[in-house]
C-alpha cells in the first residue's frame, strides 16, 4: 500500500529530502519486468550481448548507489575494464563476506548499465522470474554466492528504480543493514 505524505506539514529538510529521493519501487512485489530479456554470455566474462546503454541511466543509477550510507565508488577489483565498483566502506561490518567475490566490491556496474550482485537467495529468484536478472555462473559453483545475478541493464526511469531497489537490497544483504 502506498501512503501520500504531506510534504507541507513537515519540517523544510526533511520535506526537501522526501521529495528529492526517488518513489521506490516495492521489492517485496517485484514488478515483472516488461523489456525484453538480453542475450548473456554463458561464461567468464559473464556479459550481455548487444545491449544499449542509455548514459543518462546509467550515470543516474552511480548518482543513487553513490548516496548509500556506507558505499562508496571505486574502480572494480572483479569486473571488466570500465566497470564501476559498489564497495562497503572499512569502517562497516561485513555480515555476509562469503557472498563477496572479492575486497568489499559487493556489487560493480558494467559499461553496458548491466549488473553482477548478491542478493539474499530467495530475492534473486524473485528478480530472475520477474525478468530482472539471470544467475552468474559462478552462482552454483561456490557456497554464499547462491544469490549471485547478472541484473540487466535499466532503460527507463521506470527499470532505474527498481535497480537502485535490488542494489540496496544486495548491500542490506552483505552487511545485515
Amino acid at each position: 500500500m502506498k501512503y501520500m505524505i504531506n510534504l507541507c506539514c513537515l519540517p523544510i529538510a526533511t520535506a526537501i529530502v522526501l521529495w528529492l529521493v526517488p518513489a521506490s519501487a516495492d521489492i517485496q512485489n517485484l514488478p515483472n519486468r516488461e523489456t525484453p530479456r538480453p542475450a548473456t554470455t554463458k561464461g567468464i566474462p559473464h556479459i550481455q550481448i548487444d545491449v544499449e546503454v542509455v548514459p543518462e541511466i546509467a550515470a543516474a543509477l552511480r548518482d543513487r548507489v553513490s548516496t548509500i550510507p556506507g558505499v562508496e565508488l571505486r574502480r572494480t577489483i572483479i569486473g571488466r575494464a570500465g566497470s564501476t565498483g559498489f564497495w562497503v566502506k572499512d569502517d562497516t561490518k561485513l555480515a555476509r563476506p562469503e557472498s563477496i567475490i572479492r575486497g568489499r566490491e559487493f556489487a560493480h556496474v558494467h559499461p553496458d548499465g548491466s549488473l553482477h550482485a548478491s542478493l539474499p537467495p530467495e530475492l534473486a529468484v524473485k528478480a530472475i522470474d520477474a525478468g530482472w536478472a539471470i544467475h552468474h555462473p559462478w552462482a552454483a559453483k561456490r557456497q554464499g554466492l547462491e544469490g549471485f545475478v547478472m541484473i540487466y541493464t535499466p532503460v527507463s526511469d521506470d527499470e532505474l528504480d527498481v535497480v537502485f531497489e535490488l542494489v540496496k537490497e544486495s548491500y542490506g544483504f552483505v552487511t545485515g543493514n
